[in-house]
């Protein structure tokens, strides 16, 4: 049923929560904004940077840019690194790979920040595709996924084939736009009822249940390709 899977990064296949809000508070304190709790800023976990500032913030157009330099001031060299990739992730993918499933990471962080989480954490080897958001440019769930698409050469016909697998709404929605279906995770950083509201084709719970899903959608394209 399924011939490819992308991924969200944050929250989907690493714990983020460290880097994240402390590049966001680092970001805040540069423009005379003090937020003390970490844990009221891990609501900037899974949505673009420009649209979390100016939705819980209220920043304008000026400061949003302000904030975002700032935050990947720090991000860059830092934060980037203060992340962990979840119990299960390379076991994960290595069974995927091997049933011959294509892999892709579908990321709105940054390209050039995610290629390097990739390298970090070993998981590299089991990616045929790393799409990512663009410093100057989009980071829109949607376009995201299109740049899969294109990397994998993905047409109109193929999108029965894909799935989209992530921890918010914005993952969800996205996979919706692109008319594809979609696996929403609740071990990742989603509200009760996020991902449901959505409209997430699938839920899971936990890396197993994910791995097991998955495991089980790709057989079955696998089964369908050998009897053509």
């Amino acid at each position: 049923m399924k011939k490819y899977i992308l991924f969200d990064l944050d929250g989907t296949l690493t714990e983020p929560k460290e880097g994240i809000t402390k590049s966001v508070q680092y970001a805040l304190d540069s423009i005379g904004i003090h937020e003390p709790d970490l844990n009221n800023l891990i609501k900037f976990i899974g949505p673009p940077l420009e649209v979390s500032f100016k939705e819980y913030y209220g920043l304008n157009d000026a400061d949003t840019k302000e904030a975002v330099k700032r935050y990947r001031e720090r991000y860059k060299d830092v934060g980037i690194f203060e992340n962990s990739i979840y119990d299960g992730v390379t076991d994960m993918l290595d069974a995927l790979k091997k049933q011959g499933a294509g892999l892709a990471l579908a990321t709105s962080k940054p390209d050039i920040f995610a290629e390097r989480i990739v390298d970090e954490y070993g998981m590299r080897p089991y990616l045929d595709v790393v799409a990512g958001g663009k410093i100057n440019g989009s980071c829109v769930k949607a376009d995201v996924i299109r740049e899969a698409f294109e990397k994998l050469g993905i047409g109109e016909d193929d999108k029965k084939k894909v799935i989209m697998v992530g921890d918010r709404e914005h993952d969800i929605i996205g996979a919706n736009e692109c008319g594809i279906e979609s696996v929403g995770v609740y071990f990742g950083y989603a509200a009760p009822g996020e991902l449901e509201a959505a409209g997430a084709t699938y839920i899971v719970s936990s890396m197993g249940e994910l791995k097991q899903l998955l495991l089980e959608l790709s057989s079955e394209a696998q089964g369908e390709e050998g009897q053509r």
